[in-house]
């Protein structure tokens, strides 16, 4: 015969809802289901504090205002996270954010850096060129997009 769990948390704990609540010690954010502890992280991992906690709102075993009532979190922020774990299924936290696209070295102006870099040219020369500026052709240089030949030292 199932048996009614009583909301008896861990002393020094904070309640989220009747059924969960969560203790910060040693550094570390521990969550409970009544007495069990049902997931642990480090206090400053915030991707798994958004995991778990966007996870307890799409299951339906806390709502957003509980969030944000427990840990002071602003509602926006606790929407924007709980979509995203909707979006990825979690996997969305941990993975690093998509590198946005340039758009002044594109395919064809890479090529004619190259080209010119490859003539001799040195990168101020490039740059005023192409029009584009001489950080972005070294960030490029940085990253391997492009390559600069050594100069052999005269004899």
């Amino acid at each position: 015969m199932p048996q009614i769990q009583l909301p008896v948390f861990p002393a020094g704990s904070t309640e989220i809802n009747s059924d969960l609540a969560f203790e910060c010690r040693d550094n570390e954010v521990t969550y409970f289901n009544g007495h069990l502890p049902v997931f642990r992280h480090a206090a400053d991992d915030l991707a798994s504090f958004r995991f778990f906690t966007a996870g307890l709102i799409v299951n339906g075993t806390a709502t957003q205002s509980e969030i944000v009532k427990a840990f002071g979190v602003p509602l926006t922020t606790v929407k924007r996270y709980t979509k995203k774990y909707r979006q990825s299924d979690g996997k969305g936290f941990f993975a690093p954010p998509p590198r946005r696209a340039g758009t002044k070295l594109n395919p064809e102006r890479l090529r004619q850096a190259q080209q010119m870099l490859d003539a001799g040219l040195g990168v101020p020369e490039v740059s005023r060129q192409l029009g584009v500026l001489a950080t972005t052709l070294h960030k490029a240089i940085a990253s391997g997009r492009l390559v600069v030949q050594k100069k052999r030292p005269r004899a």
